[in-house]
């Protein structure tokens, strides 16, 4: 079993209702996919660019 198991995530679940309440939690869910969405395709960006630069560096030699 990992650190975080089933109960630990209910326990932060209900936490998490407590303080930001059922009405806010649907907003913070969405800010955080959009937000994980943007940091995704940025490293994949940065990725596509370091390739890029691979294969330049080959086609030089």
């Amino acid at each position: 079993m990992g650190p975080i198991g089933p109960m630990s995530l209910i326990i932060i679940g209900v936490v998490a209702l407590l303080i930001f309440g059922p009405k806010k939690l649907p907003e913070l869910g969405k800010a955080f996919g959009s937000t994980l969405r943007e940091f995704k395709n940025a490293t994949k960006g940065l990725a596509d660019d370091d390739d890029d630069d691979k294969k330049k560096k080959e086609l030089d030699k």
